[in-house]
């Protein structure tokens, strides 16, 4: 099951979010999301973990069916009051999706895989439900941010006590082994401290840069591939019998 967020771990959140500072990093990392996946108006996307319904805005903004899935009731309850009825919000877990195959085109772990208990099966139910792409962004273990993170994990409690960080090498070699050779993309994004908000955005959309694996926020694109399992069957042929010549 993993660690679910409570009540005041949701308030924390909103609170952090309403921070312009925070604002501008939610938004790059969400930015860099919506340029791997290249979404259309029209679309299904399932966002699993998908908190207070920051990382569903941008889906939502340019007319895509999107579908929000978390096992906190009260992240959900401020994402239904920040995003409406425009969003089909469920409670559930990340390992075991209330949907069919195949159900979205797109599924999202945004910051959820470090919260998860079973990180491989949270991946293949992903997998299983979205039939064209599959986003994971998490929190890169080898960026500045990240390691200052853990410090401060150990001498104060903090959300990130509950969290696995992850290096783009091991999210590759979990996916690697769970879906065989699929074609997979990564990007980085928040190299930088942040700055004045015009300034900060425009660097980080330097694409050389975004290849750097220490950005604080790791996206990877999985796109995915059908795989077919055949069954030899036995088929019963009746042999005709041939006259037996005199």
């Amino acid at each position: 099951m993993g660690y679910v967020f409570d009540f005041n771990d949701a308030v924390a959140y909103e609170a952090w979010y309403k921070l312009q500072r925070n604002r501008t990093t939610a938004d790059l990392e969400c930015r860099l999301m919506m340029d791997m996946l290249k979404p259309a108006p029209g679309e299904t996307v399932l966002d699993i973990g998908c908190g207070t319904g920051t990382s569903l805005r941008p889906f939502i903004d340019i007319g895509l069916q999107a579908t929000g899935l978390d096992p906190s009731p009260y992240m959900l309850d401020f994402a239904l009051k920040n995003l409406g009825h425009r969003v089909d919000l469920h409670r559930g877990f990340a390992e075991d999706l209330p949907f069919d195959d195949n159900f979205f085109n797109y599924a999202c772990l945004f910051t959820t895989l470090e919260f998860v208990e079973d990180k491989q099966k949270a991946i293949e139910e992903a997998s299983r439900v979205a039939k064209d792409k599959l986003f994971i962004g998490v929190m890169n273990r080898y960026a500045v941010k990240g390691v200052q993170r853990r410090v401060k994990g150990v001498f104060t409690k903090t959300i990130y006590n509950r969290a696995h960080f992850f290096s783009i090498w091991e999210l590759k070699e979990i996916i690697r082994s769970l879906l065989g050779d699929v074609p997979v993309s990564w990007r980085t994004v928040c190299q930088l401290p942040v700055g004045p908000q015009m300034l900060t955005t425009r660097i980080e959309k330097f694409s050389l840069l975004q290849k750097f694996p220490f950005g604080a926020f790791a996206g990877m694109v999985v796109t995915l591939v059908p795989r077919f399992r055949t069954k030899p069957l036995s088929v019963r042929i009746k042999s005709k019998q041939t006259p037996v010549p005199l």
